[in-house]
């Protein structure tokens, strides 16, 4: 099914803007964006074939949706919460991607009775050691190729958040083909600044949240980690370790992906995720806990 995209502004301070697609049946998928400083768009498709219901809000501050003095991660969550009250969602099935993988655990821990199943996306339960990528030379000669914008004395911060997005393609994708598609996303994708000004600014709290995996287990719900096996942001090394931790988790590693494995192999990618929660949707839940390879 590939559906109709809507628009609807959740009023509030401040407002949240929801694209959304209505889907068959009685099951959402309510999507969490990365960055922050970006909005939703880059995670539409594939996500748009499914036959959920799906809701993607723009994070505060981000995209279309309002602005405030100050950021945190749990009021992004209270957010979420008034997301699906204004849809009338008691229970979604929750996806985050990168940034909003993490905001997406926050989601299920804090607020378990809204919460179907979780699908971490391109991101990690765990945290990331300092040395997760040692060794790994091809990531390196990429990353000391890459500009970063910050360094320029010419650009806004806005500016700069879009310019180190396209500078980051190379690094973010894995197959050159998918690379063109992937610039043309970034062209669609309302960049801003707010997140990283109070970053710099050296207050920001990180979304990750202490202890994640042993109180995802205590959730008792299906878990689903789909990562890149070249993912260059979160280190795919992590993902054996999670599923020994949540007993209801299962793992798709798509090969050749990197951290926006969604563009790299969208089919894959949709695969796994619709798989993951029509076995979400059957009664009893699921048996998990192995790693598998689309």
């Amino acid at each position: 099914m590939t559906g109709v995209w809507r628009e609807r502004i959740v009023p509030g301070t401040p407002e949240v803007f929801v694209a959304w697609q209505e889907g068959v049946g009685d099951r959402t998928l309510l999507a969490v964006h990365g960055g922050p400083d970006w909005d939703h768009s880059y995670l539409r498709d594939p996500l748009h074939r499914l036959d959920h219901r799906v809701l993607m809000p723009d994070l505060r501050g981000c995209g279309r949706s309002g602005r405030v003095p100050e950021y945190h991660p749990d009021d992004v969550v209270q957010d979420l919460v008034r997301v699906l009250d204004a849809f009338g969602v008691e229970r979604a099935d929750v996806l985050g991607h990168s940034y909003g993988g993490m905001v997406a655990q926050r989601f299920a821990i804090t607020h378990p009775a809204r919460v179907r199943s979780l699908v971490v996306s391109g991101s990690s339960v765990l945290p990331v050691p300092p040395d997760a990528f040692a060794g790994w030379a091809e990531r390196d000669e990429v990353l000391a190729r890459q500009e970063d914008p910050w360094r320029r004395g010419d650009l806004t911060p806005e500016e700069c958040v879009r310019a180190e997005a396209f500078a980051a393609a190379q690094a973010n994708i894995r197959r050159a083909e998918a690379l063109p598609g992937y610039l043309a996303r970034l062209e669609q994708v309302r960049f801003g600044a707010d997140w990283v000004r109070q970053l710099h600014a050296g207050n920001l709290v990180s979304p990750r949240t202490a202890d994640a995996a042993r109180r995802i287990a205590e959730l008792g719900i299906p878990v689903l980690l789909v990562h890149g096996r070249q993912d260059m942001t979160f280190p795919v090394s992590l993902v054996e370790p999670t599923l020994a931790l949540i007993p209801r988790a299962r793992a798709v590693v798509l090969e050749e992906a990197g951290h926006m494995l969604h563009v790299d192999d969208p089919d894959g990618y949709l695969r796994a995720v619709r798989e993951f929660l029509e076995r979400a949707a059957l009664e009893g839940g699921l048996e998990l806990g192995s790693a598998g390879t689309v």
